[in-house]
């Protein structure tokens, strides 16, 4: 099959990719740039695994063919926090929304998307922003804690423990 030569710019880096017409943008992620990260869950959209940030917005890298993404900007989960922990993930390890971690890239990803697009969302905004992302092991609490921590602007509000009388 014929390949088309696509430039990216992921976590950015600018790369050039050769891929099939009908090649998925998941694949060229973890095959081809090898940025594993990004998992591939159902493959059909219903499970938001594979959730990377396009031009900022939140899509599912399982429905978005390479070609079409030709001279776009991505963000995968490794381009979050790259230098230090991004104050979502640390939100996530501070509120036990880990823990299979299977999930984690997508939430991570689509929560950052959320705070950028609205700094204090509510519980009921943060339900249904998150609701394409599935996780079968947290219950969900510690993911709408996460982050309902980052409000104002991203900045994390660390949790400590309370000291015992």
């Amino acid at each position: 099959m014929e390949t088309h030569q696509i430039e990216l710019t992921v976590n950015g880096r600018r790369r050039s990719v050769n891929v099939k017409p009908n090649e998925l943008l998941i694949n060229v992620l973890r095959n081809d740039l090898h940025l594993t990260g990004t998992k591939y869950g159902c493959g059909i959209g219903e499970c938001g695994a594979c959730t990377v940030l396009l031009e900022g917005k939140p899509v599912l890298a399982c429905l978005i063919l390479a070609a079409s993404a030709n001279g776009a900007t991505i963000t995968t989960i490794e381009g979050i926090g790259a230098e230090k922990l991004d104050p979502v993930q640390e939100a996530f390890i501070d509120h036990g929304a880990i823990q299979c971690g299977f999930c984690t890239p997508g939430m991570v990803v689509t929560a950052k998307a959320l705070l950028d697009e609205n700094p204090q969302p509510t519980e009921a905004e943060i339900k249904d922003y998150i609701r394409g992302n599935v996780c079968r092991c947290t219950g969900y609490t510690g993911i709408i804690k996460a982050v309902q921590s980052c409000g104002c602007g991203g900045e994390h509000k660390k949790v400590t423990a309370k000291k015992q009388p």
